[in-house]
């Protein structure tokens, strides 16, 4: 490795600019503390924003069930729209605004309006000089002595090393790679059914069964133009690609119902005339995902004046670009390479099959009006800046969460597993996606789940710990977790447990494992706003 070009010392490390990271630096700063934070693209907010995916968020998130700090972020994005986007006073009047009337999620938006509201969000910090934030650099070193972890070395795209030292070491990437560079003991892909016993883990050891990756993409519509990219390099490979456990060719508006696997059709219709604010959101009544136009969609027109917008625009995260045939986690520099580049591939292909083969409601083929938003992404290529990662490295840690402690026909419908350290709450589906080790959808009913501390403490190191993804969860219960708002609890707790530390001269593992102890810093998260316990709620 050469010498650094840079050496930073400061108080906490964090490395991945995603939404655990960003509420990892926010936790740590607001407490006075400095924080690093390093992020791989020129955009924060991992999968809200350079990866292009709406929140996937619960039912009662406009009530309860995230922190404060999410809650604040939500808000913001609202306020942005009515401070800025000519909306609506009908649109502007509602507190519950869905910016782009999406199906998926209650905040359907535009990724650079997330951007901005983090920035926004992190902007007293950096003024006050606290936070320092690196774009555009990757971790290729963790500096470990003993069970401690000593600093992080990264380097950016013109080979510049800058060497960043701290007490604490935050690992907010989307894939766990300081785990892999630390040794820190953890796993990748499927466990064994043996080790867990979990019904939906299979028989033998995977590590290379993960779930698919995605490149998102935005379109708008334009009927009468022409915005037809050129043929993809692999669009022949895409369009007779027929997998197996699939309906028919990828390339399709017929597609396996996550839920039932059966095959059904999706619509595809571009800007449609109902009224966006009489469309509601929410998955555990009606998954929405069968009208693709309005499943992703993030700028609906009509909640505008006439003539303000010429379309809506949506974002393509749909059954159709979904890769599964090379893992992204584990594998060698080459391996990656390979996987990213046939996940754009297929995007891409995606893209010139609606713009020219896909089925029209009038009889007709192809939208050639499609319009590839490279704004909206801000790319060359008009793709997300990085792929939608579901699945990372996962730490050998004090507590693991499995399927048994989550899964509705296990528990009961309104059964529910309670940590004596929970630190967090959330709720999503048991989603996982099809993986690369050939595993169809796995998407069954789970019940409001809480997320224990135990499940941020290593097994053996001291200092690094997980600010996203890469908790002591399960390739199965990872397809819970993962989610935009347990995400950023996880790594907002990361923070404040880092900070909680250091202040009180303890170990992360004394924290979780003294009930003293972790009263104390319990009382902590609960006067900034993290809750940790559900209300009464039924079912999903």
């Amino acid at each position: 490795m050469p010498d650094a070009t840079e050496r930073i010392e400061t108080d906490v490390v964090i490395i991945g600019g995603g939404l655990g990271g960003v509420a990892a630096a926010l936790a740590v700063c607001r407490s006075g503390r400095r924080a690093v934070l390093t992020e791989e693209t020129d955009w924060l907010g991992g999968q809200l924003t350079s990866q292009a995916v709406p929140p996937d968020e619960h039912p009662w998130v406009e009530q309860f069930g995230v922190t404060a700090s999410y809650r604040a972020l939500r808000e913001g994005i609202r306020s942005y729209y009515r401070r800025a986007y000519p909306l609506r006073p009908e649109a502007a009047d509602d507190p519950h605004l869905n910016p782009g009337a999406g199906r998926v999620s209650k905040l359907c938006h535009e990724p650079r309006i997330g951007v901005a509201v983090l920035e926004e969000m992190l902007a007293p910090h950096r003024s006050a000089g606290l936070l320092q934030v690196l774009r555009g650099v990757r971790p290729v070193e963790v500096r470990m002595h003993g069970d401690r972890c000593t600093g992080v070395v990264v380097r950016d795209a013109a080979g510049g090393i800058v060497s960043i030292d701290g007490a604490y070491v935050l690992d907010a990437t989307e894939t766990g790679e300081l785990l892999d560079l630390g040794g820190v003991e953890s796993v990748i892909g499927a466990e064994p059914r043996s080790e867990h016993d979990e019904p939906h883990a299979p028989v033998e050891a995977d590590p290379m069964n993960q779930q698919g990756i995605t490149f998102c993409f935005a379109v708008s519509h334009h009927e009468g133009e022409d915005h037809v990219i050129a043929r993809p390099a692999m669009y022949e490979f895409w369009r007779a690609y027929a997998p197996e456990f699939w309906t028919g060719p990828l390339l399709s508006l017929c597609a396996p119902d996550p839920r039932t696997l059966e095959a059904g059709e999706r619509t595809f219709l571009p800007n449609p005339d109902a009224d966006p604010l009489e469309i509601g959101a929410d998955q555990s009544a009606d998954a929405g995902d069968k009208e693709l136009w309005g499943f992703r969609r993030i700028l609906a027109r009509r909640l505008y004046p006439d003539g303000t917008f010429d379309s809506d625009i949506c974002l393509v995260n749909w059954p159709l670009n979904d890769y599964w045939l090379t893992p992204l986690v584990g594998v060698d520099e080459e391996t990656r390479a390979k996987a990213l580049y046939e996940a754009k591939q297929l995007s891409l292909s995606v893209l010139h099959w609606l713009q020219t083969e896909a089925p029209r409601p009038d009889g007709g083929t192809g939208y050639p009006g499609l319009r590839l938003r490279r704004d909206v992404t801000d790319t060359a290529d008009g793709l997300a800046k990085a792929p939608y990662v579901r699945e990372s490295r996962r730490i050998r840690a004090v507590t693991t969460i499995i399927e048994q402690h989550v899964a509705a026909d296990i528990v009961g419908e309104d059964g529910r597993t309670h940590y004596p350290d929970s630190v967090g709450v959330g709720s999503y589906r048991l989603d996982l996606h099809p993986s690369t080790g050939g595993d169809h959808y796995i998407d069954v009913p789970s019940v409001p789940f809480e997320i224990p501390l135990g499940a941020l403490i290593p097994v053996r190191v001291e200092n690094l710990l997980p600010a996203g993804k890469g908790i002591g969860t399960t390739h199965i219960t990872n397809g819970c977790y993962r989610l935009h708002p347990v995400e950023w609890n996880i790594g907002e707790v990361a923070g404040e447990l880092a900070v909680h530390c250091l202040e009180g001269g303890l170990a992360p593992r004394e924290v979780q494992g003294d009930s003293e102890l972790f009263a104390t810093f319990a009382a902590r998260l609960d006067s900034r706003g993290i809750e940790r316990r559900w209300p009464e709620v039924r079912g999903y």
